[in-house]
This record gives structure tokens, sequence and C-alpha cells, in this order.
């Protein structure tokens, strides 16, 4: 029987966030993942704490960006690996009343240390933007591919990782303890993605998923080396290639890529960008999203040391971290938990 303090399901952002913040800590662990979820491969990554639709802060911008980037400089450094990619981010502009709309935000206090104030002149003649830009400070891309696949050699080399599925029904409680088969430990947290419908413990939560489809596309000719937000992202990848995205749709919860999502990406990046350029890679995921946009944090009402940590929806290299820590001081120094995060909230 091997004994930890955590059993962990899933190994997305979620989890390898909580794993972090168990390691910091000195807590013992071990990951159930199958792969059976997409969201946090398929994600662009773009950590932005501007929404560009309207021009106001991300949920707790401040405090996220604070609590992430120095876990993924750790993680960087621990694996020897690169994820964190600074990256300037354009907005692009439709008309002069956006611009004034993008300095007006730019006067109010959550905002100003996130937008410039200065108009960033197009001089791209593979890109359309007579308005020009604004530039969103402070933003980047987190290569999740990278770090979920690196994290799970870690994982796995640590003797922490099983590649299994969790089968919920073999849970048995015995006093303070948990015994899932071999293993014993004192809680279960559960990172499932929207893989938590699955869950007989949490399948109730309010988790209504958005599938999410992106393209991978080449274009040797547009040369731009920072992110740009119109209809759709573009964000460089290197080597002339670039991600497109995203859809969303609250129907279709599979992980297949459509022919319908490629063309609307198509049809709107081609309102903006007028080089050629190739297909070269497409795929889907659904984001474990929530009707009010805020995670789904807490504890079982019934079982006392399961836990869930999920609905990071489409901010998950940001959300993660500063969710993860909230979760770890609620379960080991009772701290209680945000009401706007609290999966309870919605009883």
């Amino acid at each position: 029987m091997k004994e930890v303090d955590y059993i962990i399901v899933g190994c997305g952002l979620a989890s390898i966030a909580f794993c972090e913040v168990l390691r910091s800590h000195g807590k013992s662990f071990i990951v159930y993942n199958d792969d059976s979820q997409k969201s946090s491969i398929v994600a662009a990554g773009l950590y932005n704490p501007v929404i560009l639709k309207r021009f106001s802060e991300v949920w707790k911008a401040k405090e996220q960006l604070k609590s992430a980037l120095p876990v993924y400089s750790k993680i960087e450094k621990e694996l020897n690996i690169t994820i964190d990619y600074k990256l300037r981010l354009l907005r692009r502009f439709t008309s002069v009343q956006e611009q004034n709309k993008w300095f007006t935000a730019s006067d109010k206090p959550s905002l100003e240390s996130f937008l410039s104030l200065q108009l960033v002149k197009n001089n791209n003649p593979e890109i359309d933007a007579p308005f020009g830009f604004g530039e969103v400070l402070h933003a980047g891309r987190i290569d999740t591919e990278n770090l979920i696949t690196n994290y799970k050699k870690f994982l796995t080399a640590t003797d922490s990782l099983k590649k299994q599925s969790f089968t919920h029904t073999k849970i048995q409680f015995e006093g303070d303890a948990i015994h899932y088969e071999n293993v014993q430990a004192k809680q279960i947290v559960f990172a499932e993605g929207f893989g938590v419908k699955h869950n007989p413990y949490f399948n109730s939560i309010p988790l209504t998923g958005s599938k999410g489809e992106i393209l991978t596309i080449k274009a040797p000719d547009l040369k731009i080396d920072y992110a740009v937000k119109s209809s759709v992202f573009v964000i460089p990848l290197g080597n002339d290639l670039y991600n497109v995205g995203a859809t969303y749709n609250n129907e279709d919860k599979s992980n297949t890529p459509t022919g319908a999502a490629k063309e609307e990406l198509i049809s709107k990046l081609k309102t903006f960008i007028t080089c050629p350029f190739e297909v070269v890679g497409h795929i889907a995921g659904v984001r474990p999203t929530v009707k009010d946009r805020r995670p789904l944090v807490g504890r079982h009402p019934e079982q006392s040391n399961l836990y869930v940590l999920n609905g990071l929806g489409t901010r998950g290299v940001m959300i993660a971290p500063y969710v993860a820590n909230k979760l770890f001081r609620y379960i080991e120094n009772g701290e209680r938990l945000d009401d706007e995060i609290d999966v309870n909230r919605f009883k």
C-alpha cells in the first residue's frame, strides 16, 4: 500500500498548478490521468489581463499574474524547458470610436498599467489595420502542450503518475483515510476539466462546457513576432507558424475538429490578413466553463476529503495557480474560500 497526502485526478493546468503548491509545502501526491481531456493541451496559452472585446480588466488580473508567472518560471528552471514567451499583444482597431474607447479605458485605475497610451501604427503590408492598434502590456504565451508533456515526464520519473482512468466507484472511505486500489490518501482533488461530468461526486456542479477550435497556419509573408487580436487571435509560434483562434460552441461537447469551425476561423482571419497562408494544424477541446465565468473550487458537501478544482474556462494559464493556492489554504489551513469561487455558491 502506497501512502500519500493527496490523490489528484487529471493532469491539465489546474492539476499541475496544484501539484506545484503541494511540492512547495512538502506534501506527497500521486496523479491519475488518462489523457481523455484536451482543453489544456489545445489552449492557445495566451495570458492577457484585459478583456479586449469591451476593454475591461480580467477578473483579479493583477493577483493572477502575480501568482502564475513565478510558478511557470520555477517549472522552466526545474524541468529545463522554455514555456513562458513574453509577447507583445496588439488589439486591432476598426474605427476611431474604438480608439477613443481604448484611451478612455486606459484612464481607469484598474487598467492603466495594462493599456499603453501610445497608438501603434500598422507598418505591415500583409495586415489591414488602417486605424492602427492598441498595445496590451504584461501579456505573453505559455506553451501549454510543452508544459503538460514535460510535466508528465517529470511525474513519471518521480513515480507520481498513474497513466490510467480513475474509477470513482473504487474509492473506499475508512475513517479519515481514502483507499483507492493500492493507494491510501488523506484527500482527493478532482481536476478533471469537462470530464467531471462523469464523476458521480461532482457531476452536478454547474459546468456548461464550451468547445474551442484552433488552427495552426503557415504564413511565410506575414512576418510578425507579436500577437494580434481582431475578430480572432493570431499568435506567433516561430518558423512562420501561427495559431489562429478560437471558436466558441456551447452545443458540441466532443474533441473532434469540425469543418464549420475551420471555415469560420479562415473567414474571420481573411478580414484583416491579406497574405496567403496554409492551414497545417487543427485541434479542438471542450473548455470547462461556468455561467458566471468564475472557477468552481471547494469540498464535497458530504465527503469531507473530496475536493474539486475546476471551471477555469478560457484563461486557465492565469487562473490555475491563483485558485490552486486558494484551495490548498482552504484544505490545510481552514482559510475560507471567496464566495465567488466557492463551488457551493449556486446552492
